[in-house]
Order: structure tokens, then C-alpha cells, then sequence
């Protein structure tokens, strides 16, 4: 059977995992000095995105050790693309901010990612972009 001769009986898996090495060879290829991991840029984008985080917060988003993520902040840190400050509701707890390089080195990513967007949707309608983001939203915030 050829991979798109019924595409209503691939499981969704199949399309996630092409969807994730298309675009993992796509940013192999366009990203100029890639020294984060794909993963690494996903955590330096919801930072970026959702303003003002824990390392609570993106243990939990990201369902990762806290070590995990304790180690990949310091790495942030120490490339100066966070920083960490006192979150005055709880002294305890440090708020992770982007700094103007991380917001630079985001937006490296953002323009990498827009083009591999418009590249895999390029055969839909700016209708079928919309329903297949709303349809992908309620399958991952379910």
C-alpha cells in the first residue's frame, strides 16, 4: 500500500513521527549554528512564549526531571540566554526571564520553523491551516 493511498487508515502516530523527522532534517539543514538540540530550543521557546516561568513550571510543561531541567537553565544561564530572578510572591522560587540574546537566538528558530511551516503546508488552504491547528490543539490539550 503507498503511504497516502488511504490516508484514513495510517494511525496518527505515522504522520507525528514524519511530521517530526521532516522537520528535524529540515533543521539540521537550515539552522545556522545549531549549538542548542531541538529540544533545548522547544524549552527556550516556551520561555520565550509564556513569558514568565518556574523550573517548576517547565519541569511540569515538559515532563522532565527537575535535574534535567536545573542543568539545562545553568546552560542557558551561562550562554546568557536567561536569566533567573527573585519571584517576590515566593522568595523560594526563581522566575526564568529570556534575555535580549535569547530573544535573538529564538527568533533564529522562529524563522527556521515559519519556513518549514509554510514549505509542509504549502498544498492547503489558509482554511485547512486554521482547522488543522484547532483540530492538533484539541488532540494535545486534551
Amino acid at each position: 500500500m503507498k503511504i497516502n493511498e488511504n490516508p484514513e487508515n495510517m494511525f496518527l502516530y505515522h504522520y507525528v513521527e514524519e511530521l517530526i523527522s521532516d522537520y528535524g532534517s529540515y533543521y539540521d539543514v537550515n539552522l545556522e549554528n545549531p549549538d542548542l538540540t531541538i529540544k533545548e530550543y522547544s524549552v527556550l521557546l516556551r520561555i520565550r512564549f509564556t513569558g514568565r516561568s518556574t523550573q517548576h513550571d517547565l519541569v511540569e510543561l515538559f515532563k522532565v526531571s527537575g535535574a534535567y531541567m536545573a542543568k539545562l537553565l545553568k546552560k542557558f544561564e551561562d550562554e546568557e540566554y536567561i536569566i533567573r530572578i527573585e519571584n517576590p510572591e515566593n522568595r523560594r522560587k526563581k522566575i526564568v526571564e529570556l534575555t535580549e540574546k535569547g530573544v535573538e537566538k529564538t527568533d533564529q528558530l522562529i524563522k527556521v520553523i515559519d519556513e518549514w511551516e509554510k514549505e509542509v503546508t504549502s498544498d492547503l488552504t489558509e482554511d485547512e491551516k486554521i482547522i488543522l491547528k484547532k483540530l492538533l490543539s484539541k488532540i494535545v490539550w486534551r
